[in-house]
């Protein structure tokens, strides 16, 4: 029979068959997908023709097209919608796959082909975009070890695939503590919540069988620990929360990131680098660890120094209200709802009717029409759950993408929010048009309201999604977010500023029950209060970064957590704040390489996202047209084509210093 997954998909928009999909094709599929891309690997590396970019880069490009389609659906099915049988397909899948890369980058005769169009220079006659694609190709082999002889190659595919078996395990034992737990509540602990944080926690009681519970997903216990007085409760629930990956289970991250944390050091070894965040951070804007803690460190002190102000207001508080004056982790999102309640008249309760989440996917798509023309049109078509949604993106009446949107919490989806694509934009053999996906973790309700903090990560990933959506480029490896890690931030923090912009609240922040736009002093309300507690968020997420760059920066830890709590003295970490992500459970660093190294990578983007928005404010109009023109054309349609430094210069003019970062946190 033939296999759906590797057949033709004919349906709208060449999107996959999501529901006639069987678990089990995906095995089988895999098979054929490895098969055909090494037989075209072959093919190309031993060509008995002179090399070009027309019979090495350009093959090159389409070897591994139908890996990349089963691929680009398994494993966003994986992570959004996981079952045994995807769980288990991906551990196994994870050593095959990083043993198929090494097996490419460690073929000879196919690099000597690449190192000679290389040598040929301007001999070839290229575009700017085959340069870079070329350059960047080279650069891939060199970094995976094309160039080590016999025995250290064969230690480096060795090292990473083992790298790939520990990051799949590290994901998974997050997923199954995150599952696994949950606290249930009374009617008298339901009675003391809003009722929006209530009806979440019922919701999520419904889906185990259960009156009402609170569960790991983060927009279920940060309002509870916001809102519930019952400090034993936030305790509980806390701990449970900072436990995720270290409660000496199966699921135990702990040793798990001790081994990553050598493997990597040894793979930047074999390459020849003094440490793996040297490796890392080369080909990145900021290029070296030194750059790395200089912008941290001007960030710290002054985050730092606010985060010790708020805490011992927060400290007071806590004495007036129950006697105790030992602010803990558990005790700062309670007595800091209750400050901004009293100094900015901001009751979440009362804001978040306005705030549905169908209304701020209607600001995020108005926000995007306003600036460049794109219109979403929603489609009914089946996906892969029935929580799922699709559009189709035009623009002019020409199809431009497919966005997926995926939005609520489930139990069999991982934590976080983030964006993928399951095929990418590229012109090479054929106009090829994105599917573009959003995946949050929002608590379900009937309506789903959000906080404005949910609201800001929805535009943050809509962000993402814009960078795939106008993606221009011709050939797949620098489209969309293939760019340096700490770019790839930058449109989708860039995206947040407009829902701080007046008129985009006045117009969609509508009561989700009357229809009445959010009242006018609310609103100003609101925007005042856009840089409360920023002290406590930089601090928490800085720390991570610290810790991160830690890691990396010298000799592997024997004992990661001990280096942890080693970093946090020496920064002077307040007691009552905790990392974002501590070493279990900071997935952006041990479940792939990505942000390893890079965690940082955020606030780096941050500086620049923020004199970006600058450019819209000093044109006088958020929505500029020559402005978006100029993001479009040099940020947002360019993808890895050319050096993020030159592709911000050019829209910019120059690069930006730490200042707007600072104002824009209100830590100057």
């Amino acid at each position: 029979m033939t296999n759906l997954l590797t057949a033709p998909w004919s349906g709208p928009f060449c999107l996959p068959p999501f529901r006639k999909i069987e678990d089990t094709d995906f095995g089988p599929a895999f098979d054929e997908a490895l098969a055909q891309a090494r037989a075209n690997i072959a093919q190309i590396a031993t060509d008995p023709s002179a090399p070009n970019f027309a019979n090495v880069i350009e093959p090159l490009e389409q070897a591994e097209d139908l890996l990349d389609r089963v691929g680009g659906l398994f494993f966003n099915l994986a992570s959004a919608d996981s079952t045994d049988a995807r769980e288990t397909l991906q551990r196994d899948l994870a050593p095959l796959l990083s043993d198929f890369s090494s097996e490419v980058v460690n073929n000879k005769m196919l690099f000597a082909r690449i190192e000679a169009l290389v040598l040929q220079g301007d001999r070839l006659d290229l575009t700017p975009e085959q340069v870079r694609v070329l350059a960047l190709y080279q650069r891939m082999f060199i970094r995976s070890g094309a160039r080590l002889p016999g025995a250290k190659a064969q230690r480096m595919t060795d090292v990473k695939s083992r790298l790939a078996v520990l990051g799949t395990e590290f994901s998974q034992n997050l997923l199954a503590d995150e599952r696994a737990w949950h606290m249930p509540l009374l009617a008298k602990d339901l009675g003391d919540l809003p009722d929006f944080v209530a009806d979440a926690a019922r919701t999520a009681g419904q889906e185990r069988g259960l009156e009402a519970v609170v569960t790991l997903n983060r927009s279920l216990i940060v309002p509870f620990l916001q809102f519930s007085p019952n400090r034993a409760l936030r305790a509980r629930a806390f701990d449970a929360w900072r436990a995720r990956g270290a409660n000496g289970n199966a699921h135990d991250n702990r040793a798990i990131a001790a081994e990553i944390l050598v493997l990597r050091e040894e793979r930047a070894k074999l390459l020849g680098y003094k440490s793996f965040a040297d490796f890392k951070l080369e080909p990145e804007m900021a290029k070296t660890p030194k750059a790395v803690r200089t912008l941290l460190m001007r960030v710290w002190e002054p985050a730092r120094a606010k985060a010790l102000e708020d805490a011992a207001i927060l400290a007071e508080m806590m004495q007036d209200d129950i006697g105790d004056s030992d602010l803990k982790p558990w005790d700062w999102r309670y007595y800091a709802e209750k400050r901004r309640k009293g100094l900015h008249d901001l009751d979440e309760a009362v804001l978040k009717p306005y705030l549905s989440l169908d209304a701020m996917i209607d600001a995020a798509f108005d926000c995007a029409n306003r600036l460049f023309g794109l219109e979403f049109c929603p489609l009914n078509i089946p996906l892969y759950h029935a929580d799922a949604r699709a559009w189709e993106v035009t623009r002019g009446g020409i199809h431009v993408a497919v966005f997926i949107g995926d939005y609520y919490a489930r139990s069999s989806k991982r934590s976080g929010a983030w964006c993928s694509a399951m095929r990418s934009q590229r012109k090479l053999g054929g106009d090829q048009r994105p599917i573009v996906v959003n995946i949050c973790n929002f608590a379900k309700g009937n309506p789903c309201l959000l906080s404005y903090d949910d609201a800001r990560t929805l535009f943050h990933e809509f962000g993402h999604a814009l960078h795939q959506m106008l993606s221009d480029v011709t050939y797949g490896f620098v489209s969309g977010t293939s760019v340096a890690r700490d770019f790839v931030e930058l449109p989708s923090q860039l995206y947040e500023h407009w829902l701080e912009v007046p008129q985009v609240l006045a117009k969609h922040a509508r009561h989700v029950e009357t229809g009445a736009p959010i009242p006018e002093d609310m609103l100003e309300r609101l925007l005042a209060a856009g840089t409360y507690d920023q002290g406590f968020a930089t601090v928490e997420f800085l720390a991570s970064a610290f810790v991160d760059l830690a890691f990396h920066e010298g000799p592997s830890p024997s004992d990661p957590m001990q280096m942890q709590t080693t970093v946090l003295n020496q920064l002077g970490m307040p007691k009552a704040i905790t990392m974002r992500h501590a070493t279990p459970h900071f997935a952006h660093i041990f479940t792939g390489d990505g942000y390893s190294s890079g965690y940082y990578s955020y606030m780096w983007s941050e500086v620049m996202d923020a004199d970006a928005f600058a450019a819209f404010e000093e044109a006088g109009d958020p929505f500029d047209p020559e402005t978006a023109r100029r993001l479009e054309e040099f940020i947002l349609s360019k993808g890895g084509s050319q050096d993020a430094t030159a592709l911000y210069t050019a829209f910019r003019g120059r690069m930006p210093g730490v200042k707007p970062l600072l104002n824009g946190r209100g830590l100057l």
